[in-house]
């Protein structure tokens, strides 16, 4: 029996252990959970418990032009905030912060009142204001850094740079479209909490500072931007127009020199602004173009064969009808040949030329040019424009003037860049570099090419025909420059009133777009005036703000003029002025077309006074023919140099209404 006691006894010892082994086991598995593979998690769920976190504004980013002067950065000020729970004196605090911070009392009185341990009083405090309030030592009152996004240069490139919130999130033009690259990591306050989740205190410390973001260097040069905003604004106001859009591109590259909207607004205080203030028009919006797409449907009829520069097309004298519609130019011509037909803007003409090209090949060529498609800009909310797919009726007729489809300013000066540069489409942008906080490079973006167009042989004869525009008789007479060659192209259309959905018979947009100088191209520059009062033809309200781009840029580009300056449309009858104008007439661009007596688009040639006579100047020198000129207060075309051979009208005939009134000068055999 002894025996059997023993051995149950040590079967229940047994036992026992095992079991106590087991739990031992079971307790020591579930602390290594706990305590190694769960630690983490659970530190964290600790701290959500007794700790919240207070985010900070991250840090920005700069945004920089070509040549590195900042146009957006972060700069760091003091936010003030308050713990509640410890303001004894909610009355009194209230009563010395209000002045100071320009807040009414009862609002201050209503916040520090809060069941909260914390709340913001005041963000990004100027650090005088910060400085003052921090030398009160006010129980329950506190500061943490944080950074504001800052435009130093206020109004200039305010659509392209654009602007953030308060989160500070971008919200328009290059702070959203490269929001995630500038924008930096957030930092965070921490505040602790008791037992039951109570917000006890606030660290005195930040535990974590923002760190910046990328910085962006955009191709945009501030002088030149300061330019196109300077001439867009005087061009805008003098003709009283609603709005005006410009943009400067590099021809070769497609890089955004200049982007320009007037009116502008300052985005350091963007929320005084309506939304239609703050748009980018020249990306956003679409408008149709006018007489500036005469040049891509003759150059899609060059690069085809189906026309050829020596063609000439009856005008109609300014009436056309077919079909039962009637298509009017502004002045009538009866033949024209193919670059009259730019110098002159034609509507028939180009009518003619697009009807003798048929719809697929002139779609698929508009299409080539980048129409109906987005750009691609580095820049949000682009427009992709309109361009019908299926064309009825007139379309054909229309489209290829300009009307019946719309474009973007960015598509319009990128599509002229291509004729520019002999051929070929290039990618529009504005961002050249991405740095780190450090000033490293991380990535470069390059210059691309889309698509070949048209060739460099229809290019250059383009070129030739738009370069007529802005000489003596052209329509857009007053984009020329001494000493540069200009090609260019006038444009004036109706817009569509969006409630009648019908042209509108007084709103108009006057456009120029060129490049310069047309022999080595650098710049191509359009200019978009929205709703211009009073005359509202492209090469009256929109011609002399491309001159002025054209001229102040190319001077601080430092670009050699060329050609040398032509003699005043009312030449100087002295022998040094003759002589000047004999020596460089050869060395100037000549038309070999004459000018004639009334011009499209608003050409404000002045012509002979009533009733004089042409006099016979056959075998005259050019320094006796100015000297005649000046004589009788006549002014006449002079072509070539050397001695004069003909003339237009004959000697005897009255000079006004003839229509062509011009010299031709032979050098002496």
């Amino acid at each position: 029996m002894s025996e059997d006691r023993d051995k149950w006894a040590r079967v229940r010892i047994i036992m026992i252990g095992v079991v106590f082994g087991l739990l031992f086991l079971i307790v020591a598995g579930r602390s290594f959970y706990l305590q190694i593979l769960q630690h983490e998690n659970l530190v964290k769920k600790a701290d959500k418990q007794h700790q919240h976190r207070v985010e900070l504004t991250p840090a920005r980013g700069s945004i920089l032009d070509r040549n590195g002067t900042t146009l957006a950065e972060s700069i760091h000020m003091d936010s003030c905030y308050a713990e509640p729970r410890r303001i004894k004196d909610v009355d009194g605090t209230a009563g010395v912060l209000a002045p100071i911070l320009g807040m009414p009392k009862s609002e201050l009185v209503s916040h520090l009142s809060t069941s909260k341990s914390f709340t913001w009083v005041a963000r990004w405090l100027a650090p005088e204001v910060a400085t003052r309030i921090k030398n009160m030592k006010l129980p329950g009152i506190g500061f943490a850094p944080e950074s504001k996004r800052f435009y130093p240069n206020m109004e200039i490139a305010a659509h392209v740079v654009g602007f953030t919130g308060r989160d500070p999130n971008g919200l328009e033009g290059i702070e959203l479209k490269y929001d995630s690259t500038i924008l930096g990591n957030t930092g965070y306050m921490i505040t602790e909490r008791d037992a039951l989740g109570r917000n006890i205190e606030v660290k005195s410390t930040v535990i974590k500072d923002s760190s910046p973001g990328k910085s962006v260097i955009l191709t945009l040069d501030k002088t030149i931007q300061f330019i196109a905003e300077k001439e867009l604004a005087k061009a805008v106001t003098d003709s009283n127009a609603k709005a005006g859009m410009a943009v400067v591109m590099e021809s070769d590259t497609g890089k955004i020199l200049a982007m320009a909207n007037y009116p502008t607004f300052n985005p350091n205080a963007y929320a005084r602004y309506s939304l239609a203030q703050l748009r980018n028009h020249v990306v956003t919006d679409s408008f149709e173009p006018g007489s500036t797409f005469k040049v891509f449907t003759i150059a899609a009829a060059l690069d085809t064969n189906t026309i050829k520069p020596t063609d000439v097309y009856n005008c109609e004298n300014g009436i056309y009808r077919f079909s039962g519609r009637t298509i009017h130019d502004d002045h009538p011509h009866s033949r024209l040949n193919i670059s009259e037909i730019i110098k002159y803007s034609s509507n028939i003409g180009s009518a003619k030329i697009g009807f003798k090209m048929g719809e697929a090949k002139l779609s698929s060529y508009l299409r080539n040019f980048g129409f109906g498609g987005r750009t691609g800009i580095d820049l949000p909310g682009e427009s992709p424009g309109n361009l019908k797919k299926h064309w009825y009726g007139i379309d054909l007729a229309t489209i290829s003037f300009g009307q019946g489809i719309s474009l973007s300013t960015i598509q319009l000066v990128t599509a002229v860049s291509a004729i520019a540069n002999g051929g070929t489409l290039m990618k529009p942008y504005l961002v050249e570099q991405i740095l780190d906080d450090s000033g490293n490079l991380v990535q470069k973006f390059e210059p691309q090419a889309v698509r070949r167009v048209i060739s460099a042989d229809t290019a250059q004869k383009v070129t030739k025909m738009m370069e007529t525009v802005t000489v003596d008789g052209g329509t857009g007479t007053k984009a020329a420059l001494d000493g540069f060659l200009v090609a260019g192209k006038t444009g004036t259309a109706q817009k569509v009133d969006p409630v009648t959905r019908a042209y509108s018979p007084s709103k108009r947009v006057g456009s120029f777009v060129g490049f310069v100088p047309a022999d080595r191209p650098k710049l191509t520059i359009a200019v978009i005036i929205d709703e211009p009062q009073g005359v509202k033809y492209g090469g009256i309200v929109a011609a002399p703000a491309f001159k002025g781009i054209a001229q102040n840029t190319l001077a601080y580009l430092k670009v050699q003029p060329n050609v040398a300056i032509a003699p005043a449309k009312h030449p100087a009858a002295t022998a040094a002025a003759a002589a000047t104008a004999a020596k460089n007439v050869k060395s100037v661009k000549s038309v070999p077309e004459p000018a004639v007596e009334t011009v499209a688009e608003g050409d404000e040639e002045e012509m002979p006074p009533e009733g004089e006579v042409m006099p016979n100047f056959s075998g005259m020198s050019m320094r006796r023919v100015l000297q005649v000129m000046e004589k009788r207060g006549i002014n006449i075309r002079l072509l070539g140099s050397g001695r004069a051979t003909e003339q237009s009208p004959p000697p005897g005939q009255k000079i006004r209404g003839v229509g062509e009134v011009w010299i031709k000068f032979t050098p002496s055999a």
